[in-house]
């Protein structure tokens, strides 16, 4: 497909999105922005789950090398790498970020700023990392930017532990979802989050359905580079934690098996490891590549391209 305006552009235009920023504003004052649904009044220094203030908090901002290639461009990924997480994995490799909360205040105009910055640096894109809790903020920022110039897609990057009423305030404004799903039990889900989301399962199948409602299979521009649709991230795990062949099966049954899947072998052990021995190592040859032959086995057609290369590499060795 040839590039065209971002899906936020028409909502801007026709003042939609600016007073979806302002209706959104309330939900600082009793937090339901993710399931947890803490009612805390954030406006007032409350803190929930996720531990997040009333406006951002972000830990960087710049092109990025690191996501899919097709998010890449020539720069990279505009990345906005916002602090705190409604999960707050064992596992995650951004612990001082996600747990820690390490980064700066900001407001809705800076972040705006931080955008508008991103597209005059080249990157394809604006990709917001960890966004959730502070999405009445995104889409103020975003009304601003847009209204300045911005014509880029936005990227919501997510681990899926999304609500049903955030998801509502992001139709027609969200062009790509990158999208991580976790764990397929329950149990997992409690266990190896330190917010004890036991319902991530159920709450991430029905969040990727509404993704997918709203913005379809990927679809890529004339040079090859994403311009809306879902993209799905899905982790192995040892000893099978992450319950991979299910959600494959779950995915074909459910969604598609057109969807776009990168299935990651970059797996890290907890930085606590005497408390998740059952995690403590990295993952084998055998599970990366049983995984994968089991998504083609499967049918899925549009399997990330590292996932295809870091396949290949390795059976060229066994």
């Amino acid at each position: 497909m040839s590039k065209t305006s971002p899906s936020y552009a028409t909502l801007e235009r026709e003042g939609r999105l600016t007073a979806r920023a302002e209706a959104a504003q309330a939900s600082y004052r009793s937090c339901d922005l993710c399931p947890h649904a803490c009612g805390v009044d954030r406006t007032r220094g409350a803190l929930g789950v996720c531990g997040a203030p009333a406006h951002p908090v972000i830990a960087s901002v710049g092109a990025h090398p690191g996501e899919e290639r097709v998010l890449l461009g020539e720069r990279g990924s505009g990345t906005i790498f916002f602090s705190h997480c409604a999960l707050r994995c064992v596992f995650c490799q951004n612990r001082d970020i996600a747990h820690d909360g390490l980064g700066r205040r900001i407001d809705s105009q800076t972040l705006a700023g931080h955008m508008l910055a991103l597209q005059d640096a080249n990157c394809p894109n604006v990709n917001l990392i960890t966004p959730t809790h502070f999405v009445p903020d995104i889409l103020a920022a975003l009304a601003q930017a847009r209204r300045d110039g911005l014509c880029i897609p936005l990227v919501y990057n997510t681990s899926s532990y999304e609500c049903e009423k955030t998801l509502e305030r992001l139709e027609d404004v969200v062009d790509i979802y990158l999208a991580d799903f976790k764990f397929s039990d329950d149990t997992a889900a409690k266990r190896y989050t330190h917010s004890g989301a036991a319902d991530y399962p159920t709450v991430a199948k029905a969040a990727l359905k509404r993704m997918y409602a709203q913005v379809g299979p990927l679809r890529l521009d004339d040079e090859g580079v994403a311009r809306r649709g879902l993209m799905i991230r899905h982790l192995i795990m040892p000893n099978d934690v992450s319950g991979t062949s299910r959600f494959l099966e779950w995915l074909k049954d459910e969604l598609s098996t057109d969807v776009h899947v990168n299935i990651m072998a970059q797996y890290q052990p907890p930085w606590d490891r005497r408390h998740y021995p059952d995690i403590d190592r990295g993952i084998t040859v055998t599970e990366f590549v049983d995984a994968v032959e089991y998504a083609l086995e499967l049918g899925f057609s549009r399997l990330d391209e590292v996932t295809l290369m870091q396949y290949a590499r390795v059976k060229e060795r066994m």
